[in-house]
């Protein structure tokens, strides 16, 4: 809960008059319902928050050079793009702050990526992964069981930047709005024709 007026669900809580329990529903029963583990709880209400199903890039399906791409087997690029996968920003902000802080890092990255574009004539950028050093981590230190239910289709992390997803302001300000944009990572490319050159 994002909210809680008065406090007044703490105070139950503290009473034992409210209990939080997090589990998979089996069943629901005549007096409540019976959970995965085979605990049975008594309840006169039942708020339920199961199912929800992350989809990454709300479900859009990625077709580089006419081939499909598994995004679970890219790498985030600054937490911002993904690993050779052209001309694509994505915002996916804090677990652990404000969602909007980093969305506003990421908006004012790609700001800066557009303009060094613009400027220079390329027409294509595309981070690429090099070296067989980067050891694979999950995009997320998140236990929550969406992001869990979700780990077959997230891209994934790398163990030393760019690929880093720091979840930390500070370090992503650095990275973002201060940190070169040709870092020897993005390679830039101009078209020609309908190919990039």
């Amino acid at each position: 809960m994002c909210l809680v007026p008065d406090s007044d669900l703490f105070a139950a809580i503290r009473a034992g008059k409210a209990s939080i329990v997090t589990d998979e529903i089996e069943t629901f029963t005549e007096k409540g319902l019976r959970l995965r583990s085979g605990d049975e709880l008594e309840a006169d209400i039942i708020v339920t928050a199961t199912g929800l199903r992350l989809k990454l890039l709300g479900g859009m399906q990625i077709i580089v050079d006419g081939k499909p791409v598994d995004m679970s087997r890219t790498l985030g690029y600054k937490g911002v793009m993904f690993s050779d996968v052209p001309n694509l920003a994505s915002a996916f902000g804090y677990t652990n702050a404000s969602w909007t802080l980093k969305a506003d890092l990421t908006a004012a990255y790609v700001c800066r990526v557009l303009n060094y574009m613009d400027e220079k004539g390329f027409a294509v950028c595309v981070p690429r992964r090099r070296g067989l050093d980067i050891v694979e981590e999950p995009m997320v230190n998140f236990t929550s069981g969406y992001f869990l239910r979700a780990s077959a289709i997230l891209p994934k992390q790398g163990s030393k930047k760019p690929w880093k997803l720091h979840q930390n302001y500070a370090l992503d300000t650095l990275s973002l709005r201060l940190g070169k944009v040709d870092d020897g990572t993005m390679e830039f490319s101009r078209r020609a024709g309908n190919r990039a050159v």
